[in-house]
């Protein structure tokens, strides 16, 4: 048997060793082009995907900021103020929005950590773990107006409770769970198995190995997780329009039947007609939702930040 020396790899048929680039450089060229040609793809794709969020942005700033420079914006609501009319804030929409999201979130965050938790340091192959991966899975696709028409179904009709910020909020929470157990458990599946075993080498059960060890270095993108589903279900139009009346007044009680949010107060205002008054107040509801939402992930990278595990 001969061996094929790196030589004879660039001779040509005739046995002669080309002058200039070797076969290998050539190659080593093609691989460049490439390389050149998908990078710009890339970027190119990227840019692409970039122009309807700049453009969108820019509309929202563009048309919302004025609003938004006046005082009486923040701190009063549409109480007594007609639909054309250029004075009124929509402090009662921020208020039912912040109070919604809230109750979403602590009825949400905690049985979702806490399936995400038994998913991945407890269930295994087990048939109950199968079945709630399952389920998860399906509850991920459920569209927003199938969840509040569940809700509308279930709270209003059958248990006979009115339409409240509350009954939002339990459709919320639908569109949040799954988020919130996809995003911990995979972070928590990120943590390295040696940091479990070295804590069950120094015989530390396995709920306190979890509680310290595990969630606190998973804490960080747990977080940004939770921010992330907050921020999807405070821009949900479907359970305000199905579950809750309007209401132009500041309303902190979520268990009465009438209640405002961002996007309520944006469909009232996109409905009132063609009136310039409505659409500048639409335009300026929709960057104060943009501006909260920014607010809290900003908040959750300082939190994050702050208390997670540091290497």
């Amino acid at each position: 048997m001969t061996t094929q020396t790196s030589d004879s790899l660039t001779r040509d048929p005739n046995g002669k060793v080309p002058t200039g680039e070797s076969a290998f450089t050539q190659i080593k060229g093609s691989r460049k082009a490439s390389d050149k040609i998908s990078t710009v793809l890339i970027y190119a794709c990227m840019a692409l995907a970039l122009i309807p969020l700049v453009w969108v942005l820019f509309e929202v700033i563009v048309r919302g900021t004025p609003s938004l420079l006046s005082a009486e914006w923040w701190g009063s609501s549409q109480r007594g103020v007609t639909v054309g009319s250029t004075s009124g804030g929509v402090a009662h929409a921020i208020i039912g929005t912040i109070v919604q999201a809230l109750v979403t979130t602590v009825l949400t965050v905690p049985f979702g950590i806490f399936v995400a938790i038994y998913l991945v340091e407890y269930a295994g192959n087990s048939r109950l773990g199968k079945v709630t991966t399952f389920m998860v899975d399906i509850l991920s696709g459920v569209p927003s107006i199938v969840a509040s028409l569940f809700i509308y179904s279930m709270w209003v009709v059958m248990f006979g409770m009115s339409r409240s910020g509350f009954a939002v909020a339990l459709a919320l929470v639908l569109l949040m769970l799954p988020i919130v157990v996809r995003n911990t458990e995979e972070m928590l599946r990120v943590v390295s198995d040696d940091l479990r075993e070295a804590a069950y080498a120094l015989g530390v059960p396995k709920w306190k190995t979890i509680l310290k060890v595990v969630l606190p270095t998973a804490l960080s993108g747990i977080v940004t997780g939770i921010m992330l589903a907050i921020a999807r279900v405070m821009g949900e139009s479907a359970p305000m329009l199905i579950l809750v009346a309007t209401s132009r007044i500041i309303t902190y009680n979520p268990f009465g039947q009438s209640q405002s949010s961002l996007p309520l107060f944006m469909l009232d205002m996109y409905k009132a007609g063609n009136t310039g008054a409505a659409f500048d107040k639409m335009w300026g509801a929709a960057l104060t939702l943009v501006l909260i939402i920014a607010v809290i992930n900003i908040v959750a990278r300082i939190v994050s930040a702050k208390f997670s595990v540091k290497n």
